[in-house]
């Protein structure tokens, strides 16, 4: 009998802290493994530690205790392997605004001491939509080609993983979803992506699997769809045919709300849940001669979801 290779995650944080000397916990002793291909998504709020995460993993923050592991490689005992095999776009956008773009490209590739490969630089450029713009000054272009520019560095030396930090801060809502069909073919060519970002619908759009990280502490790891069927609610929405004023007492029981002007039933039920209930409501409503003329259903969103990990009631 054949047994399958275990596969061993591209990137392993393990107990990782980060306490400033004021004694402010940024980081606390956070666990997470990333594989190999997969588009990651880290959210959480203002200040919650994402970016401190981040600049630990790629070893520009100096963690107080705890290690990371990129491609088998301890970012602080090997720290040129482990860096290499990381590409970093930062949310500000940090490069020579007097450069060529192509140059800047170069210099990046450069700087991890790989040797001048054009054809390569050539690929990153057209894929960006940035090869029409190779000769012009940085200085020169839009915010959302100068956001591009910043990937196309982090590209530039043919990293293994790749980090997005909030990557669509600050551009038009087309050039998100240019930049959202850009990092699928990344990860159809086997770069892992991991990304923060506030919005949420990048993340629910993208991500295989989502993080949730508050007040320095990682709360929630877990696939997208896993996700949306454990914690997503679902509702049943009713057009009324007649307007209410009050729910029937016989239906003072169920999990029904009356929409403020009177038109709809609203009735909610989770989305695990192998008995909803829909079927014996339905009954119980033509048993009190609640008549309706449409339904329909709508699942609680990611942005839902979240908010309601970060703020509990």
């Amino acid at each position: 009998m054949q047994t399958s290779a275990v596969v061993e995650p591209i990137l392993v944080v393990r107990n990782v802290c980060k306490r400033y000397a004021s004694g402010f916990e940024a980081l606390k002793n956070v666990n997470l493994a990333i594989n190999k291909g997969e588009i990651f998504a880290l959210l959480g709020p203002n200040g919650a530690g994402k970016t401190t995460l981040i600049n630990a993993i790629c070893g520009i923050v100096k963690t107080t205790s705890g290690n990371v592991i990129v491609d088998g490689h301890d970012n602080v005992r090997d720290y040129r392997r482990a860096r290499s095999k990381i590409g970093l776009v930062p949310q500000e956008i940090t490069t020579d605004m007097f450069e060529r773009v192509t140059d800047t490209v170069k210099l990046s590739r450069g700087l991890f001491g790989k040797p001048n490969k054009p054809a390569h630089i050539e690929k990153v450029l057209r894929d960006l939509s940035l090869f029409e713009k190779r000769d012009s000054k940085i200085m020169t272009l839009s915010g959302g080609m100068k956001r591009r520019v910043m990937i196309a560095k982090a590209l530039s030396h043919e990293p293994e993983i790749l980090f997005l930090d909030e990557p669509s801060a600050g551009v038009d809502v087309e050039l998100r979803r240019s930049m959202w069909e850009m990092v699928r073919g990344l990860r159809e060519r086997g770069v892992t992506i991991i990304l923060t970002t506030h919005y949420i619908d990048e993340a629910e759009e993208m991500a295989d699997r989502i993080g949730v990280i508050n007040k320095g502490e990682l709360i929630l790891v877990e696939e997208k769809s896993v996700l949306m069927r454990k914690l997503g609610k679902k509702q049943l929405i009713l057009e009324l045919k007649q307007p209410m004023t009050q729910i029937p007492t016989a239906l003072s029981q169920e999990r029904l709300e009356l929409s403020q002007d009177g038109s709809q039933l609203i009735y909610t039920y989770h989305a695990s849940d192998h008995h909803t209930g829909i079927e014996s409501l339905l009954g119980k409503l033509a048993a009190q001669g609640v008549d309706y003329k449409d339904l329909q259903t709508r699942q609680r969103s990611l942005e839902e979801i979240f908010v309601s990990l970060v703020n509990p009631q």
